[in-house]
């Protein structure tokens, strides 16, 4: 179990919250914490649209919490159709991430209504706020996020196993189960690689010349992932049409085998080139990775012999060239991508260098 940056913010959050509502003299000084929990964001972008809707969540709260009070009493039954308004209205105004503040400043201000009942939810509600101010300045300075990072780190990690699974099939050396619930991870994976991209994309550049640098990445990093996912799906053709690779002629599969170790040799160069530890070539023909011409052609002398018989698995040999050739060219212009990258940005720091710094 991973302790991460965003549960220890949680906790900070949590305590200073509590300590400035203390500070204040807040007759419910825990009010502050819930909000602080609440408000909390994995991205400081976030936090800042969570505080701008937290403000009007609290207010809609707060307003049918006095409203209802005034007019109709405190009532179990009040209290619920109260909160049925207010959880309507925060869908209408699509700010349904706010529901649960929002039922929570409602309750406490109408829990306990006294003769100084408007001083009192104002109370309420400005110890509520200091729980969502709390998590925004916490998200601010404390541990921010790099999800640059996260992010690279997670591709290569995924694009390396894929990587080695895909080398150990070609060679039909691997354990077919073991194989089957890595397939299901590395989906998980791919799942998690779009999570991060969404938050690194998030993040707010205030600088001409770092927006343009993070606009290349973002679209290297997409092509990463496209790439990664190519890769998958040749890994899962290769494991369900094993049978039929072994049923190929020696020369078709010694040739399939050798490119695709072109394919993901050049495929990890690439993965070390973006961050520096891999110089560019100069020239631009080393970056052909796969001979789409060999590949098809062996399965047209293929399909020649068997062009008599009915047998499922031409079709699944043409699945799985597809699969190979689409992939090649996946990473051919990942790299067309990464060389523009590094004629624009010379001196980049690789992410490594930024991690251990």
């Amino acid at each position: 179990m991973k302790l991460g940056a965003r549960i220890f913010k949680t906790g900070i959050a949590i305590v200073l919250s509590l300590y400035l509502a203390q500070l204040l003299d807040s007759p419910a000084p825990v009010l502050a914490g819930i909000a602080a929990i609440f408000a909390i964001q994995p991205t400081i972008y976030r936090s800042y649209l969570t505080i701008v809707e937290q403000i009007q969540g609290n207010l809609i709260g707060a307003l049918l919490a006095v409203i209802f009070v005034l007019l109709l009493g405190n009532h179990i039954i009040i209290i619920g159709l109260a909160a049925i308004i207010v959880i309507i209205i925060n869908l209408k105004l699509k700010i349904e991430n706010t529901i649960g503040l929002s039922l929570v400043t409602l309750v406490s201000i109408m829990e306990t209504p006294g003769t100084d009942f408007i001083p009192f939810a104002g109370i309420r509600f400005s110890t509520i706020m200091i729980g969502v101010f709390s998590a925004f300045v916490v998200n601010l300075v404390f541990l921010p996020p790099k999800y640059e990072n996260k992010l690279y780190f997670k591709i290569a990690g995924t694009t390396e196993e894929i990587i080695r699974w895909i080398r150990l099939s070609t060679r039909h050396d691997f354990d077919h189960n073991l194989l089957k619930v890595d397939i299901e991870k590395l989906k998980d994976n791919l799942l998690k690689m779009g999570q991060f991209y969404l938050m690194y994309k998030e993040e707010r550049s205030y600088f001409k010349k770092i927006s343009l640098e993070k606009s290349r990445k973002l679209v290297i990093f997409r092509q990463m992932t496209s790439t990664a996912k190519r890769a998958l799906d040749t890994l899962k053709k290769l494991h369900r049409f094993e049978n039929e690779l072994l049923h190929l002629p020696e020369s078709f599969q010694q040739s399939i085998q050798d490119q695709l170790d072109s394919v993901i040799y050049h495929h990890e160069q690439l993965m070390l080139r973006f961050i520096g530890k891999v110089p560019t070539p100069i020239d631009s023909e080393t970056s052909n990775c796969i001979n789409k011409k060999e590949l098809f052609d062996l399965f047209l002398t293929h399909q020649k012999l068997y062009s008599n018989q009915e047998d499922l698995h031409l079709y699944h040999t043409m699945q799985i060239i597809s699969s190979i050739i689409d992939y090649g060219e996946q990473v051919e212009h990942l790299d067309t991508l990464i060389t523009s990258f590094h004629s624009f940005h010379h001196n980049e720091i690789s992410i490594e260098q930024k991690e251990i710094e």
